[in-house]
């Protein structure tokens, strides 16, 4: 792809599976919230990813503006309608990535919530390494994508930590107004294994290679959750580790989904963490002690993200 080439996937919007076809170039937003001006609310060591990414020096994650899945009880609405964040170019992304690697000493960079922003981020990826980027780059993402925007990543990507959230339809158009949600997950998730067929890891234990796929129990939903690890376990084995998380937490806005108003118990997710072991789940995370609070979720202040004033 030659440099900003990515302006020509702007003009038509298909990025994702939503088909928008929105002109983001021309300043139109489409269902992600943002335009084709690259948008993030902040980068900077996180500590909160799985032991493997965040280690002891953090990852460099860069958390993008936007999000094309709406699910109702985001965590990060903040900044996924596109309402926070500043807008820079190619180039200042690229500076970004080596900063984190040279001055934050970061183990990985971290694409958060980076589809909507696909060949963007691919430009600025092969800028950075042409000058000098060499940690560990990690995909992470909702999974609600397609085939052939992942395809422009091939060969950037060393980790993909993607979401697989559910396998029933009505529940993810419930939840995320997207029906066809496990369709396209089943499919990108293929890619990404495609793309990085085995797990590395290095003699500290931090993944250089493989993917990770991200499981979040919801209040109610424990029969679908087993589903989704079925499915995981029976097409995939040991080639993905899997990571089921507790974190789930109630945000305001979710009035009109009483169900969701409650925490993950600790006896539900005993259970769920039975259930892996009995499929026969062994390369995996599970998180400990009382990890639903609001303190997961950063401050979207713009730290790292415009050049510092002198």
């Amino acid at each position: 792809m030659e440099r900003e080439s990515w302006k020509r996937w702007m003009e038509s919007c298909t990025l994702c599976p939503r088909n928008c076809k929105v002109n983001r170039l021309e300043g139109k937003r489409g269902v992600c919230g943002v335009t084709g001006q690259i948008q993030a609310a902040r980068a900077a060591l996180h500590f909160w990813e799985e032991p493997c990414i965040s280690g002891e020096r953090g990852s460099g994650a860069v958390f993008f503006s936007g999000c094309s899945m709406g699910c109702v009880f985001c965590q990060n609405e903040m900044i996924s309608h596109g309402k926070t964040g500043e807008e820079i170019s190619v180039e200042r992304l690229a500076k970004i990535f080596l900063k984190l690697q040279n001055q934050e000493n970061a183990h990985n960079i971290n694409l958060v919530t980076p589809t909507h922003y696909v060949p963007q981020i691919a430009d600025a990826l092969r800028m950075a390494k042409e000058r000098g980027l060499v940690i560990p780059v990690v995909y992470n993402s909702s999974s609600y994508e397609k085939k052939e925007t992942l395809n422009m990543l091939e060969g950037l990507i060393d980790i993909y930590l993607p979401d697989f959230k559910y396998m029933d339809s009505q529940i993810s158009k419930r939840y995320s107004h997207a029906a066809d949600y496990s369709f396209w997950a089943k499919q990108a998730l293929e890619e990404m294994v495609r793309q990085v067929p085995l797990a590395q890891f290095d003699d500290d234990g931090m993944m250089k290679k493989g993917v990770i796929v991200r499981h979040l129990l919801l209040p109610g939903c424990r029969k679908d959750s087993k589903a989704v690890l079925r499915y995981l376990r029976e097409t995939y084995g040991d080639q993905i580790y899997i990571s089921l998380m507790n974190q789930y937490t109630p945000m305001p806005g979710i009035a009109n989904y009483p169900e969701l108003n409650r925490k993950i118990t600790a006896r539900e997710y005993e259970w769920m963490i039975d259930y892996a072991l009995d499929l026969g789940i062994e390369n995996g995370f599970i998180q400990e002690g009382e990890t639903a609070k609001e303190s997961f979720i950063p401050a979207f202040d713009g730290e790292g993200i415009l050049p510092a004033r002198k």
